[in-house]
């Protein structure tokens, strides 16, 4: 499935990993705000989740890094969808 699909996808939730500022300051509509810093103590809030997950933050590094967090902590279904602009890029796809 492509990023295209997933953001389509009506059980996809996407999740912006940056810190609460950054958050505050501009995201993707729909986006919950998850830090990564507080995945470890927030894994049931992902694993309530009923679709795909994107993950997503300012470049893609933090995203990358949260989804091998989930994938590590068994939640299959994470797509790393890289920074705002490029999740905003698709939105208008």
């Amino acid at each position: 499935m492509n990023m295209q699909e997933l953001i389509n996808n009506p059980k996809t939730s996407v999740v912006d990993v940056r810190e609460v500022g950054e958050y505050m300051q501009g995201h993707y509509e729909g986006a919950i705000n998850i830090p990564l810093g507080t995945i470890p103590n927030q894994i049931d809030k992902f694993k309530s989740m009923e679709g795909p997950i994107i993950v997503y933050c300012r470049s893609g590094n933090r995203s990358g890094m949260a989804q091998n967090i989930l994938k590590q902590m068994g939640i299959p279904e994470v797509y790393n969808g890289g920074g705002l602009h490029d999740m905003l890029v698709y939105s208008e796809n």
